[in-house]
């Protein structure tokens, strides 16, 4: 009797277990905009929000739950959440310490400076973007798992669990995924001649769902093997034979070899305010911190908010930031970078000496500073706080959306088309418009510049705001004005967040403005004052998490795209 007993039990048990994982579920707050929560991830998709915040619900910390997210949206969001692909995640502790690691990817060793160049010395188009030779040595994979190490509480199996059953159940697609996907058919059936899990004919329409079990499979290597389940064995394998069938150069040497490096954090304030972002290989952060600099003595809120003067002044000092990153910026690991000489006050009170208040200067006109005299298109990005008041912010990417558009065979990933941030040659612009110099050149083993920031904002000592982007050259000046439509234009977060962007990266000349973000007599002024503007659809998807006065949080997710904040 006691034997026939026990299935009953069990099926009790399951029964409770079930029942329990539903109300769990159904306690989580989820929506664009959540207001008065403990805990919050804001991501861009709705199922990795969700899978970060039953981590948390679950026990786990912030970091549990970003690197459960990070891994999510290597299924539900393929366009730039990845395994293939690289990032930064910058921590801040309840107590205040702050701490980033950085898993960008590498260049292959077998990678060389002239590597995209012909005969005549001539960019080759598309090599550095459309092709295996494009991938770089991933980096997420190895990042997540180190940083879990070191900060996670719960067992990593349990938090890489729900990508796995994202990836062999599948998920529901949205419109603007079934779209993109449709899209980018072509693309993949070109790249992938012997088929992938993103191509269905007829197309896809929102509501259906996309199943990757291969994908699944890879997540399980790395749930069961952890870092040895991706860097070598079966996964590895599979890579090196992509490569192969590619003509590409990453060997199991370089999988082997790859690890991800914990960095100091940046740091400066502004009016009061602590700004913790990221170091180099990105330039994300120093050029955020630059701007913020060269701005603060002019007080951008005496001027009207998206007024001429406003736009005028932010404009100028990004021209002189990006100026900057031309000319410095790269992996700090291989060049002698002034990165502190770069943040000095007086060096960027020297850079805004030139600054006409009415009249815009030529980007011709601007070269990179001295400093050492004076003293993401695509990308995505995901803030969470925990109940304890751990905060994480993380931007990963491909580079260009869906990477290179290759898919490893067996395994299901998409492959980054990083190598297009390094400076192919010198002043030759990469896709996002952005040029670079020797410091930026191709060196095997070398991190490429980025443009990631995310940041980390304090109010004497006290936490203010989680936030980041994706949108490659525009993701630091994103950033930048969302710090200060909450600081200077005392903005809702949903306001700061939501607002229409512009964005100025020096080469080329000109103002990206979003739609419909400026009165037609705004726009007539600057272009009398001698700035060419340029429309475009969007600018950055900020997601955001804001410490309010009351001890609560408010997750923000941008408005631009499927993003979404789930938390309790």
């Amino acid at each position: 009797m006691i034997i026939n007993r026990i299935p009953a039990l069990i099926i009790i048990a399951v029964l409770i277990a079930g029942c329990g994982q539903k109300n769990a579920e159904s306690s989580l707050k989820e929506g664009r905009v959540l207001s008065d929560v403990r805990a919050v991830v804001v991501s861009a998709h709705p199922q990795g929000s969700h899978a970060g915040a039953m981590i948390m619900k679950k026990g786990g910390n912030a970091v549990d739950a970003a690197v459960a997210t990070g891994f999510a949206l290597a299924v539900c969001y393929p366009a730039a959440g990845n395994i293939g692909g690289g990032g930064f995640m910058l921590v801040r502790t309840s107590e205040g310490a702050h701490d980033l690691i950085d898993f960008r990817e590498k260049a292959p060793l077998a990678a060389s400076r002239d590597m995209y160049l012909d005969a005549a010395d001539d960019v080759v188009r598309g090599l550095s973007t459309d092709t295996h030779l494009a991938a770089g040595v991933p980096g997420s994979v190895d990042g997540m798992i180190r940083i879990h190490a070191k900060y996670g509480k719960l067992d990593f199996r349990e938090v890489i669990q729900p990508s796995i059953d994202l990836a062999a159940n599948g998920f529901i697609l949205t419109a603007e995924q079934a779209s993109s996907l449709n899209r980018s058919a072509e693309m993949f059936r070109k790249r992938n001649p012997e088929g992938c899990a993103f191509v269905r004919v007829p197309g896809w329409k929102e509501g259906d769902t996309l199943r990757q079990p291969d994908l699944a499979t890879t997540l399980e290597r790395i749930r069961d093997y952890g870092r040895e389940g991706f860097y070598s064995g079966l996964t590895a394998k599979l890579i090196v034979e992509e490569m192969k069938r590619g003509n590409g150069i990453i060997t199991s040497g370089d999988l082997e070899q790859y690890s991800a490096v914990f960095r100091k954090p940046l740091s400066s304030s502004y009016r009061g305010f602590d700004i913790v972002t990221c170091p180099p290989p990105s330039a994300g952060g120093i050029i955020l911190l630059q701007m913020l600099e060269m701005i603060e003595p002019f007080s951008p809120a005496e001027h009207e908010f998206h007024s001429p003067e406003m736009i005028h002044l932010i404009a100028e000092a990004g021209k002189r930031a990006f100026a900057d990153r031309a000319r410095y910026a790269g992996d700090a690991d291989f060049i002698s970078m002034p990165v502190q000489e770069l943040l000095n006050e007086n060096y960027l009170k020297e850079r805004m000496a030139g600054f006409d208040p009415i009249a815009a200067t030529p980007s011709s006109n601007i070269g990179a500073g001295d400093p050492v005299s004076s003293g993401s298109t695509e990308t995505t990005h995901f803030s969470v706080v925990d109940e304890e008041g751990n905060a994480v912010a993380v931007t990963t990417t491909l580079n260009g959306s869906y990477g290179s558009g290759i898919v490893v065979k067996g395994a299901g990933f998409l492959l980054n088309n990083e190598m297009d941030d390094f400076s192919v040659k010198p002043g030759f612009p990469n896709m996002y418009g952005l040029t670079g110099s020797d410091a930026n050149a191709i060196e095997a083993g070398k991190r490429m510049l980025s443009s990631m920031t995310p940041v980390i904002v304090e109010k004497e000592g006290k936490l203010f705001l989680v936030a980041g982007s994706p949108g490659g050259s525009t993701i630091p000046t994103s950033v930048f004005q969302v710090i200060i439509n909450l600081i200077d234009y005392n903005m809702t977060p949903r306001a700061a967040v939501d607002t229409g962007r512009f964005h100025h990266q020096w080469l080329p000349d000109r103002i990206s403005i979003e739609k419909n973000s400026l009165t037609e007599k705004t726009a007539g002024r600057l272009q009398k004052m001698g700035h060419i503007l340029h429309e475009v659809t969007a600018l950055g998807r900020v997601n955001a998490v804001c410490a309010r006065q009351n001890g609560f949080l408010e997750g923000v997710a941008d408005k631009r795209g499927d993003n979404s904040a789930s938390g309790y």
